[in-house]
This record gives C-alpha cells, structure tokens and sequence, in this order.
C-alpha cells in the first residue's frame, strides 16, 4: 500500500463487507427462529458457520496487519481515529481464534440451540448435555486462546465481546451491592403491596391478532419504523437484523396479553437504538455500530421500563387496550393497569420478571457463567446449582428445569458472558432516563400522550448518534454528567415500588 490513506480506505472497503456479511447471518439467524423448518437445522448450521469462517478469514487476512499499521500512520482525522481503533480491536479479538475453531463453535451452537428447543418442552436437560458440554468446552477453549493474546482473564475476555471494556472485577462489587439492597427491598414491597386492595386482572381470551396489531400501534407510536422492519412470532424474544432492516420477535399468550406487549415494546428500545444508529459513511464500520450490550440494554429497558411501565404511558395506553380487545371495566383502567405492571413477586422466569427480581436472576446467571468458565462448575451440576442458586436469592425453587436451568436460549447459543449486561443496563437505563427527563421537560408530557418524539429525539442526540464513537463510560459521563453507578437505579426502585 502506498500511503497510509489509501490503506485506511481499503480497511472501510473491507469491514464494510464484513457488516454485510454479519447482517445476511442475522436474518439467517431470524429465519432460523421464526420460520424454518426444523429439518432445515443442519443445512442452517454449515451455512452460519460458512459466514462466520468467511467473516473470520477476512478480519485476518494476511495483509491486514500491515493495513492497520499503515494506516495509522496517517494522522486520520477524530471519527475516522475512532474507527481505525476499533477497527484494531475486531482485529484483535478474530486473529486469537484459528478458524477451525471458530467453525466447530458456530456448528456446534447451532445444533445446541435446536437441541435446546426440544429439551426445554419437554424438560429435559439430560437431553440437552452432551450438545452443551461441547459448546461450554469450545467457548472454554477459545476463551483461554483469547485471554492469552489480550492479557485478559479467560470470563473477561467473553465479556469484552459482548460489553468492550468491561471487567468482573467492576461488575462484582456492583451486583454484591444490589445482591445486598435487593432481597430486603423486594420483602418491603411485596409487604406494601399485600396491604392494597386486590388486583383486578385482565381475563382473555385476547386473540393473538389482536395482542399484534395492538403491539404494532404502540411500536408505531414509540417511533419504530414499519418500512424498515417487522414483528413476528418466536420461541425466544428478540431483536436482530440491522440498522435497515430490523427483525423484533415476540411471543403471544391468549389468556394474558400483558407480557407480550411489554416484551414487543422492549425489543422496541433496541430498533429504537439499532434505527438511530450513524448512516453513511459510517453505516457499515465499526464506529457506526452499537457500543456493546450494557449501552444496548439500556435502551430497550428505558423504553419498556422508564416509559412504558410509567404512569404516563399507560394513561396514554389504556383506552388503545380497551379498543383493541373490546373490553371495558376496572382492569383496563391506567392505575389498575400501572399496579400490574409493576407488580412484584417472586418468580422463576427471568423473561417475565420485574424489575425488583430481575437483577437477582441475572446475578444468579452471572454467578454460574462464570464458575462454570473457570472449570468450578461442571456442566452436568448446572441444574442443582441453579436451584439452590434461586432458592438463596429469590427464596423459590424450580420445579423443574423447563423453568429452570432450561428457560434462557443464551448459553446454548454459545453467548456465555452476555447475562451480566442486562442489570448493568437497567442501571444505564435509570441514570439516562433521570436526566433526560431533567434535561428534556417535555419527555413525560409527550408519553402521555404518545408522543415519543422528545425522548427519541433526546436519546438520537446524547446516544444513538454516536455510535460506538465512545466508550460506555464516556457516552454515560457525556450525557449525565457522571460514570455509571448504582445510585440512580436504586433511587428508581424505592421511587416507584414504596413511593420513597
């Protein structure tokens, strides 16, 4: 290469490939969740696992060493900086990991995760092992080839794929912390709320077209954009795609709608962050992509938590509820709806949890991951371990392991060291939204009456625009004035569940 600045334009021209390759292995991945055959699995796995071997031997093509070197000798102006950075940091990640590696982990998760949907119906984790002892000893191994080449502990070096920068030595103290603020605020709560009068539920049978359409108003209204994506149905709720093309699935229940159109409205925080994301020419680089899972996290969990379980959201929502089914009565009025949702109670289903419980179970997930990284926990004593986890943080005991050690997709999908970026995320989540709402005095107005537009328009500016420009650290500091903490969520918990 002659000059450092025709070296950098070939790197855009190549990681610009690889964002399309990781797209078309996104809708590949919605494909496999939401309409293909199950006799499509294996044929599905050695075509992800062709990408992901093509997207490997591209990030570590012999040349790109010397690309990368000369093109940081060109003094590249503030963005085009950043993205050379993490650019290097992709880079860095991939050429630790042989190939072969990288194609037997992609088989093997893809055949565990359609093991998984079997073995979790019928609860059956005997079935499921020896597909996750394979998965738990390749992501073993590449974290230890990993850890080695980036001076990492072998959790932290899976943790910094998912969340960069991110240490379990920072994410300990936190989650002690609310391990310690958490059990008696949630004996506090459900004391409180045992002194109110009854609920008065919702009763269905709510049809599914109906919980959809209603979910795709309320999307519509928080911005998401229907030419640039859809909602579909899927075991496991979820948002992939990418920034023009987003996929949000959900799952109905006739007899309760209330989880659904929480979990649509959710995914939608992540189409929110994924729509706002920098377009051209920073699209297909990695500057213009997510800042990891925390910042990821945030976003859904502000949008379904901060907004959407707000007074003010469903004053705005209840009349949609009582037109989309055609009901009427105390259930369906906004405050008996706000006690529903936010309702406390122990539970063994981290999907359906509150916010009181919530960081308990990820705190449990977080826990086991670990040891189980570490070689401390063997994979068959995972269900044990798991109940015996529940029963000291939330004071329950599975019944089984369908809704146990079974209920999450994560790990036998191969994403081990992901669950603590859900709780650091609510943090993220309360500090945002308390500022922007500071920030912003017309952000709760506009919710109540379905006008998001002074919220997105707030998290467009101070988090969405910038890409992965900034670190998680930086992008907090920058819009809040301050580095992440636990202060803010803590203050929301007691605000919204005692009235402290």
């Amino acid at each position: 290469m002659s000059n450092a600045a025709g070296a950098y334009k070939a790197l855009e021209r190549r990681f610009h490939r690889l964002s399309v390759l990781g797209g078309v292995g996104g809708i590949l991945h919605w494909d496999q969740s939401v309409m293909m055959p199950d006799g499509g699995a294996e044929a599905r796995g050695e075509q992800l696992a062709t990408l992901s071997v093509l997207s490997h031997e591209l990030l570590t093509a012999p040349d790109m060493a010397d690309l990368l070197d000369a093109a940081g000798a060109e003094g590249l102006a503030d963005w085009p900086a950043a993205n050379l950075a993490l650019m290097r940091r992709q880079h860095a990640h991939a050429t630790a990991v042989p190939a072969d590696l990288v194609e037997a982990r992609s088989k093997a998760c893809s055949k565990c995760e359609m093991a998984w949907r079997t073995a979790r119906k019928n609860s059956d984790f005997a079935a499921i092992l020896p597909h996750l002892r394979e998965v738990v000893r390749l992501t073993r191994e590449m974290a230890e080839i990993k850890a080695a080449a980036l001076g990492l502990d072998p959790y932290d070096a899976l943790l910094d794929q998912y969340d960069p920068g991110n240490r379990a030595e920072r994410i300990d103290p936190v989650f002690d912390d609310l391990a310690t603020f958490l059990p008696p605020l949630l004996e506090a709560v459900l004391e409180r709320q045992a002194a109110e009068a009854p609920l008065v539920l919702p009763q269905g049978p709510f049809p599914v077209d109906s919980q959809a359409a209603l979910g795709r108003r309320l999307m519509a209204a928080a911005g998401f954009d229907f030419n640039r994506g859809r909602l579909d149905v899927s075991l496991h709720p979820f948002c992939g795609g990418g920034p023009d093309d987003i996929r949000i699935t959900t799952r109905y229940d006739e007899g309760d709608f209330t989880q659904s159109l929480m979990g649509v409205l959710h995914e939608t925080g992540h189409a929110l962050y994924e729509l706002g994301l920098p377009e051209a020419p920073w699209r297909h680089q990695p500057i213009g992509e997510a800042r990891g899972m925390t910042v990821h996290e945030s976003q859904s969990l502000l949008v379904e938590m901060q907004a959407c379980r707000s007074p003010a959201f469903l004053e705005f929502a209840a009349p949609l509820i009582r037109e989309a089914f055609g009901v009427s009565g105390p259930a369906y009025e906004a405050d008996m709806l706000r006690r529903l949702y936010t309702r406390v109670e122990r539970g063994f289903i981290r999907v359906d949890a509150d916010e009181v419980t919530y960081p308990l179970h990820v705190i449990l997930r977080y826990r086991l991951e670990r040891a189980i990284v570490a070689g401390d926990l063997d994979v068959a004593d995972l269900p044990g371990a798991w109940n015996d986890g529940m029963r000291d943080l939330l004071g329950v005991t599975p019944p089984d392991d369908r809704m146990g050690c079974l209920q999450d997709i994560h790990w036998y999908d191969g994403a081990i060291g992901y669950f603590p970026t859900y709780t650091l995320g609510a943090m993220m989540a309360a500090q945002l939204f308390a500022s922007a709402t500071e920030q912003q005095p017309d952000i709760l107005p506009g919710i109540a009456r379905g006008d998001f537009t002074p919220l997105v328009g707030w998290l467009r500016t101070n988090v969405h625009a910038h890409g992965s420009r900034y670190s998680a650290d930086e992008l907090l500091d920058r819009a809040t004035g301050a580095p992440l903490s636990t202060a803010a969520f803590k203050a929301h918990l007691q605000r919204r569940y005692l009235g402290a």
